[in-house]
Order: structure tokens, then sequence, then C-alpha cells
């Protein structure tokens, strides 16, 4: 008869963790996170089935005022530039949430490069002047609001997977690139655009910022793009816009 074995065999463990206090740390922070999704999804849902709300910009007017200017000033981005601040400015609705100190700054994101303007920053829209006098190239990005790209000048071309043409935009055209949606774009030369966001603004920012923390390490336009935006986000909060 085999002799029985000096030492009891070890109950098998379905924790991989060296210790007991390893685990019941993964399982506290997993419990609070799924409290945290619970609680705040439909809150999320909530607001987002009314974020139209927030919005004091509307499509209609940008299309109007953006036409306006290419057919006032064709091809003279700075004097089209000037023509839809001031008709904003003038519009009561939507003045006081203007920004007229036209600060320009270099934006990096999606392997594209170019330059913006803000006329306006909040947590539901941005309003902003975008472009470059060389041209550029890059990702979309995928977001969480649509973005409407008035074209002022040049042209912009767009690339879906599985398409063999490109889409092209011209002067006083729009370019809408829906929520969570993403495309190739290339503006061959130079070319503007009135680019305005509507949706959820904050989380685009992490594409804004990824090529200069990752890519161009370029600090000081950061730190620009930092304030700036801060500026008119805080701002217009103060002034109960959302």
């Amino acid at each position: 008869m085999a002799p029985k074995s000096s030492s009891p065999a070890k109950k098998a463990s379905g924790c991989a963790c060296s210790s007991k206090s390893c685990c019941g740390g993964l399982t506290t922070f997993f419990k609070w996170f799924a409290i945290l999704v619970a609680v705040l999804a439909p809150i999320f849902y909530v607001l987002d089935q009314n974020v139209d709300k927030f919005y004091v910009f509307n499509l209609p007017q940008l299309d109007a005022v953006t036409k306006a200017a290419v057919d006032a000033h064709p091809g003279d981005t700075k004097a089209m530039v000037k023509y839809i601040v001031d008709e904003l400015k003038a519009d009561v609705t939507v003045s006081r949430y203007v920004n007229t100190d036209e600060q320009w700054m270099f934006n990096n994101a999606g392997g594209a490069m170019g330059a913006m303007y803000i006329i306006h920053a909040s947590f539901t829209e941005y309003l902003i002047i975008f472009g470059t006098a060389v041209g550029t190239e890059g990702h979309t990005g995928r977001h969480t609001a649509d973005d409407y790209f008035h074209i002022l000048t040049g042209t912009q071309l767009a690339y879906v997977p599985g398409e063999y043409e490109p889409e092209v935009y011209p002067p006083g055209s729009i370019h809408h690139l829906r929520r969570g949606d993403v495309k190739q774009y290339r503006m061959p030369e130079s070319c503007f655009a009135l680019e305005y966001a509507r949706g959820w603004i904050p989380p685009m920012l992490f594409f804004g910022y990824a090529d200069g923390f990752f890519s161009t390490l370029d600090f000081p336009t950061l730190w620009k793009t930092t304030y700036l935006t801060a500026e008119q986000m805080l701002g217009n909060i103060v002034k109960g816009k959302f």
C-alpha cells in the first residue's frame, strides 16, 4: 500500500494575486467603478437627450453668414473672418457669446497641422476659424459632437473606406462630419473654414491635445490653447452658457 503524503495538497485558487489584499483591492475597485457607471449613465443619457437646449448658435444662421461672407469677399480670407465675426457680434441672440479678440495659435490633431482662432468655446459648442496657407492632411478623429466645416477659401477633400472617389468641398459648401463618424481629410493647398461643433465638447479635447503631448511637444502652444479654451469655457459658464 502506497504511503500517504506527509503534506496536504494545496487547494487551487482562482486568484493570481500573491495576497488576499490584492484581490480585495481589485474587487473593491471594480465594485465602485460599476456603481459610478450605474449612477452616471442615466444622468448622461438625460443630458444627451436634451443637449440641444444648450445651443445658442443655429445651423441656418451660420450657413447664411458664411455664404454671405464668401459672396462679399471672394478669396479674401481676412475680410471674410471680419465679416463673419461682425455679423455674429451684431446678432443680439449670440453677441455676448462671441469672442472678438482674434488670437491665433497652431493646432496639431490627427496628424494634420493648421492654425485656429476661437470665436466661441463652451461645453456643448465651439466655433472657430481653422485653416492653413500651405495645405495639410490628417485623420478627422471620432467625436462626441457633430462637426460642420463651412469652407471659406480653398478646397477640402474627404475620404471614407470603400469609396473610390473623394468627397469635394469648395468655398460656400459645408462638410458635415456626423458624431461618431471618421474620415481622412485633406486640404491640398491654402484652405480656411468656419468650423462649428455641437454636442459634448470636453471629450474632443483629448484628440486635440494628443499630438502636442506625444508628437510635437510644442508646450508653449499647448499652454496657449489651454489658457484661451479655459477662458472661453469658464467665461461662458459664468454667463449661464453650458
